[in-house]
């Protein structure tokens, strides 16, 4: 194994249940504690990342109150992207040497100062871009990349629905849809978020003062939305499927307005559409290392010639996490929140 000097131990952040708390919830969330532990150690096929910048995601916030579950062997540690500096290799690793500026996609253990990964979810830094940009984009992208462009095997040309268009992956899906060749369209809940999507490529659409369905059906000239990427679930079931065009592709990503609700089953035959679900995080080294390839070919070159920003909106240190999610909370907030560690 070829490695930096390192440290016995590192800081990291933990969500520690409050005294007397069985279950975490949205009332009785963990505590955000930032405590020391060991340096993990690194195995065959893996990589260590001396951690400088690690971004917040959905699926941390909802870890904190017990609304996703660890994936069986990952850490407890959050953080499901980071960027940094290799600062060890493990047996068999040929493609990373110490000292390479990488950024890479998690399980988990993200908010500490160092992280050990397989080193198939491991990619290099775009050109141009520092370590706390880098570690903004590389969930978001995978994301984005995995349901729009493997899943539901976008073309150019298509039409693609964007709910939630200006929180991290909604900016990164309308910018990707854009640059790619295809026409966008985000939903947002007040006209200043409208506006910042519309700034990105985006036709813009309130969904607290517009049907979007109508509206979709007027942006598309009765064609209806190719692909859709639904943060929300249950609460826009039956709109979704009537904004749906003839073939086409619902990918549902996360379930913000419920988890049950009406679907048309002879709609949904009567327009040949697909409906699946995905989940990024539980997935395997191999698969995560599959759709890491696509979005360094395809999509890492957009960054580099400036046709997608990484939309950072603010940074925090590692030790203010909890102000982190207190402004990742807030509803005027678009783009990214990042930790410097």
């Amino acid at each position: 194994m070829k490695h930096m000097s390192l440290p016995p131990q590192m800081q990291a952040i933990r969500f520690i249940p409050q005294r007397g708390v069985d279950k975490l919830s949205k009332e009785h969330p963990a505590d955000i504690r930032l405590v020391s532990q060991d340096v993990p150690k690194v195995a065959a096929g893996e990589v260590l990342i001396k951690v400088e910048a690690a971004g917040i995601n959905n699926a941390d916030v909802l870890q904190r109150i017990g609304g996703y579950n660890v994936p069986e062997g990952a850490t407890d540690i959050p953080g499901l992207e980071v960027a940094g500096t290799i600062a060890a290799v493990g047996e068999g690793v040929s493609d990373w040497n110490v000292d390479d500026r990488v950024c890479a996609l998690l399980a988990g253990g993200g908010y500490a100062q160092y992280v050990v990964v397989d080193a198939l979810q491991v990619l290099p830094v775009p050109d141009q871009l520092d370590a706390i940009e880098a570690a903004g984009i590389v969930e978001t992208a995978a994301t984005v990349w995995f349901n729009v462009f493997m899943t539901a095997k976008f073309q150019k040309g298509d039409r693609v629905l964007i709910h939630g268009g200006a929180g991290g992956i909604g900016t990164m899906a309308v910018q990707m849809v854009k640059a790619m060749g295809g026409q966008p369209i985000a939903t947002a809940g007040s006209d200043a978020k409208v506006e910042y999507a519309q700034f990105l490529g985006a036709h813009g659409i309130n969904y607290r003062t517009e049907d979007f369905v109508e509206r979709i059906d007027e942006i598309t000239d009765g064609h209806g939305a190719d692909i859709i990427l639904d943060i929300v679930a249950a609460q826009y079931s039956e709109d979704n499927m009537r904004a749906l065009a003839h073939g086409g592709r619902w990918v549902v990503i996360g379930t913000q307005g419920g988890i049950k609700g009406p679907i048309n089953f002879l709609r949904l035959m009567a327009k040949q559409a697909v409906l699946t679900g995905n989940l990024l995080r539980p997935r395997t080294a191999s698969e995560k290392g599959e759709i890491l390839r696509g979005v360094a070919e395809q999509i890492w070159p957009l960054f580099t010639e400036g046709k997608i920003d990484p939309l950072i909106a603010q940074t925090f240190a590692l030790a203010e996490t909890a102000e982190a999610y207190e402004r990742f909370a807030e509803p005027d907030r678009v783009g990214k929140i990042v930790l410097t560690v």
